[in-house]
């Protein structure tokens, strides 16, 4: 306890450095623990993806839609469980930059295929009774303000026309993973109205979502349902969920990387700083040092002084910014909500930022260390006074 006590007291002794380099690294410690978030926020619904949840696509491109006849096809495949089907909206609500996710599925087996949304039984049942009923999630909801029975119209953009839906649930995420930011409706409203508006674009969908029976039979189910199609108009590729995920994150590599690059960028600055301080506090100290060895100190303890002082300072900071980024990270995962549906800051997260507290306190008290130690007692003496 005395040795901290010490520590402190050197730390403190030049009150506005000391303060000035500590505001730096919790700045620094803000900006790599939220950018650290934004990468693993990117990469969570990778981690919450289903095993046994597959999606089957057009082996051409995402955007090809395939037949609807397909999904009886599939369901009869040995292993599968159940098949539902989901199709990309993309229509305008009152304005392009209010954008979020909307899919036209079929209703039933689309809530059974995604267990981690939790809709009200009377309000699932409210849905499946209304053609134009729509659900959004809870984020989605509140962002715009609606509420249960309100008529929300979007423009089409894929899908010619104007579109008006009854919202009929608000449905909750029972994982903190989940995404409350999707809009979903009938599949059917939309099919039948393209029979009679647009011809051609009719009993077609974007993507089969398949259930298997057990996770043993995915690699089977896999291989069944895509040489079933095989050499048919629209061939098929299947893929696990997470899979599937990582083909559109992979299309953002670039901003991943560059994300990351500022990240250790930013562990440059925190070292600059706390090294610049050391440094200073290092060339004053050099008399103190040397007294210290007259008195018998030898190097391992002045570099312990050294080394802790520096520690203390980059842990100070430390801590603060991580006590800071938990709220900062709630208004950012507010203001960010459309594009990041769950904000938060992990574990992981935390450790990484302690870890690279104390490894850049102690690699910027390396030079002075060796500066004191190595400059002789007689050098030392003569810069008192």
């Amino acid at each position: 306890m005395y040795i901290i006590k010490i520590l402190f007291r050197n730390a403190l002794r030049h009150k506005l450095r000391t303060t000035l380099t500590v505001v730096g690294v919790i700045i620094a410690v803000l900006a790599f623990g939220l950018l650290r978030t934004v990468i693993t926020t990117w990469y969570m619904s990778v981690e919450a993806s289903a095993a046994n949840r597959l999606w089957t696509r057009n082996s051409v491109s995402l955007i090809l839609p395939l037949p609807i006849a397909y999904k009886d096809k599939i369901r009869q495949i040995e292993g599968v469980r159940s098949v539902s089907h989901i199709t990309w909206f993309g229509g305008i609500y009152i304005d392009e930059k209010n954008f979020f996710a909307q899919f036209a599925v079929e209703p039933q087996t689309y809530m059974e295929a995604f267990p981690e949304y939790y809709i009200p039984p009377e309000q699932k049942a409210a849905m499946l009774r209304d053609r134009k009923g729509a659900v959004a999630g809870r984020k989605l909801a509140q962002r715009y303000g609606w509420k249960l029975g309100n008529v929300i119209t979007l423009k089409g953009t894929i899908y010619p026309g104007t579109w008006e839906f009854t919202l009929r649930g608000i449905y909750e995420g029972t994982r903190k993973d989940a995404d409350e930011t999707v809009f979903f409706f009938h599949w059917d409203y939309l099919n039948e109205t393209l029979k009679k508006t647009a011809k051609g674009m009719e009993d077609q969908v974007g993507s089969f979502i398949v259930i298997t029976k057990n996770l043993e039979d995915v690699t089977g189910v896999v291989q069944r349902i895509d040489n079933s199609f095989k050499n048919s108009l629209a061939e098929t590729l299947t893929e696990t969920e997470k899979a599937f995920v990582l083909g559109f994150i992979s299309m953002t590599d670039a901003i991943i990387t560059a994300i990351e690059f500022v990240s250790f960028v930013v562990i440059a600055i925190i070292l600059a700083v706390v090294a610049n301080t050391m440094a200073m506090t290092a060339r004053e100290r050099i008399g103190e040092y040397a007294i210290l060895k007259t008195l018998g100190f030898g190097w391992f303890k002045i570099a312990g002084l050294i080394f802790g002082e520096s520690l203390v300072i980059s842990v100070m900071g430390c801590a603060l910014g991580i006590g800071l980024t938990f709220p900062i990270a709630d208004v950012f995962g507010a203001a960010m909500g459309q594009y990041f549906p769950a904000f938060n800051v992990t574990l992981e997260t935390i450790y990484m930022d302690i870890a690279t507290s104390i490894i850049v306190g102690l690699l910027a008290a390396i030079i002075p260390c060796w500066h004191a130690i190595k400059t002789p007692v007689a050098g030392g003496l003569r810069r008192i006074g």
